[in-house]
Order: C-alpha cells, then sequence, then structure tokens
C-alpha cells in the first residue's frame, strides 16, 4: 500500500477491541497500514490483536500481531528493542491502553486508584521510555497518546482516577513534546470525546443500568454535533498527526469530540 506513512513503522499498543466493532486502537492500526506503514499490533490478548492484523493483511497491507502487558515494565522493556530488532526501526508510537475505572474520592479502592494510573498513565510512560532513545538516535519519530477529554472537563461520570490519570498523560506528552524536540521527535495526545466503541458498552453501560439505547441517546444529546464519534474519527487524527502534513505539530492535546469542549 502507498499512502502518507509509506515506509514507516507503527507500533501501536492496545490495538485490539474488547469487543464487536471498531475501537480507536483497532481502526488507529488499520488506517496506518492503509497509509502505507507496516504495523505492529499489540495487545494484551494475542487473539485480538491477531485479528486486527488479520484485518490488515487481508488488506494487502503489513502487520505482525504480539501480546504485551504494558504495565510490565519487564514485558516492554524486552518487547521494544525485538520489534525493533525484526522492523528496523520505530517511527510511529501510538499508545491506546487505558480504562474507564469507576469510583469517587471516597468510595474508589486504593488498588482500583492504583490500576488505573498504570493502565492510563505509568503503562505509556513504560512504552515512552523505552522507544524513545531509538528515536533520539534516529533523529525522528511520533509519538501520539490516546487520552479524553476527561482530563481536562468533567463528563458526568464518577471516575477521578480516570481524570487524573489522563491528565497526567496530556502533561507527560508535553513534556516528551519539549524535551525530545531538538531531535526531531514529535508527541501529541489525542482526546476523544463522547464515542460510539466496544469499549463504552463494556466499561460505560453500568452507568446507565446497563440500558444501551438510553445510553447512546444520553451521550449523543451531550455532543453539539448531536451524535457520538467513532474510533475512525480517532484514527483520521492520529494518521495526519503521525504524517509530514503535522510536521510543524507537537505538544497538543488535541480533541476529537465533536465540540463537546468548547462548552462552558
Amino acid at each position: 500500500m502507498s499512502g502518507r506513512l509509506s515506509g514507516k513503522v507503527a507500533v501501536v499498543f492496545g490495538a485490539g477491541s474488547i469487543g464487536p466493532g471498531w475501537g480507536n486502537g483497532k481502526a488507529s492500526a488499520v488506517k496506518y497500514a492503509r497509509e502505507g506503514a507496516r504495523v505492529v499490533v499489540i495487545d494484551i490478548k494475542l487473539a485480538a490483536a491477531s485479528e486486527t492484523a488479520a484485518i490488515i493483511d487481508g488488506e494487502g497491507g503489513q502487520a505482525q500481531a504480539l501480546e504485551c502487558d504494558v504495565t510490565d515494565q519487564a514485558q516492554v522493556a524486552e518487547l521494544v528493542p525485538a520489534i525493533i530488532r525484526g522492523h528496523g526501526r520505530i517511527d510511529i508510537l501510538h499508545n491506546n491502553v487505558g480504562a474507564p475505572i469507576m469510583g469517587s474520592i471516597e468510595d474508589i479502592p486504593i488498588a482500583d486508584w492504583d490500576r488505573a494510573q498504570d493502565l492510563n498513565l505509568r503503562g505509556t510512560f513504560l512504552t515512552c521510555r523505552a522507544v524513545l532513545p531509538h528515536m533520539k538516535e534516529n533523529r525522528g519519530g511520533v509519538i501520539t497518546n490516546i487520552s479524553s477529554i476527561a482530563a481536562i472537563r468533567h463528563t458526568g461520570y464518577p471516575y477521578a482516577a480516570y481524570c487524573a490519570s489522563k491528565a497526567g498523560l496530556n502533561q507527560l506528552t508535553v513534556s516528551i513534546a519539549l524535551e525530545y524536540a531538538p531531535f526531531g521527535i514529535r508527541a501529541n495526545t489525542i482526546m476523544p470525546g463522547m464515542m460510539d466503541t466496544p469499549h463504552i458498552y463494556q466499561a460505560i453501560a453500568g452507568q446507565y443500568e446497563n440500558d444501551r439505547q438510553a445510553m447512546v441517546a444520553q451521550r449523543s444529546a451531550l455532543c453539539p454535533m448531536g451524535r457520538m464519534g467513532t474510533g475512525w474519527d480517532v484514527a483520521n487524527a492520529a494518521a495526519f498527526l503521525a504524517s509530514d502534513e503535522a510536521a510543524y505539530i507537537t505538544g497538543v492535546n488535541l480533541p476529537v469530540d465533536g465540540g463537546i469542549t468548547c462548552r462552558i
């Protein structure tokens, strides 16, 4: 395949899907491939990664499926050099791992708070820490971290741990952007808003007494455009940020939210 990312190697953590349909990571991995990149598709469940890789292969792209728990430092430290040996380089690092772990400040178990920080922040720190020396040596690379509008706005759910971890992710990304700009490395976040992805039916539906129709209607009503976004909205933004068209864009926390964060 030819496209804006021809010749690039993209590594996507969290590229599987928690259920049928198109999650942000799955869509982004496929979009990178459609733009010509070789994609390393990584998920904590190898079957989920393999499903995404099979879609890419079926479209004539190039993909490798791998399994990794990004909260495990040893696994990340072993996997990244193996990818570099196998593919020769890493041009794009895309971090999509995260979970909206629920719980109010007073009620959330400490273990759940820690789990939220591990999944939503520490894992991305570990993958960036592993990949950045390689990008620094190559004098270039793009890092895209998937955050959330919950990093900057209250979205109505009792998940302070999620909000805090995503706010931390935003500032981690800004710090990377500034520290590594002299080496030609760019880093940005994408902040999805109310998205209609498989994830919400697993992690959010409980806030609506598992009434899926009510959840979709209420979340859509919050959006100025009258509908939720999709994984492809995130994927299209990610492909742009990874391309040379975004060569002067770094340190940006980009809302992909249909305008919801424009409201007070």
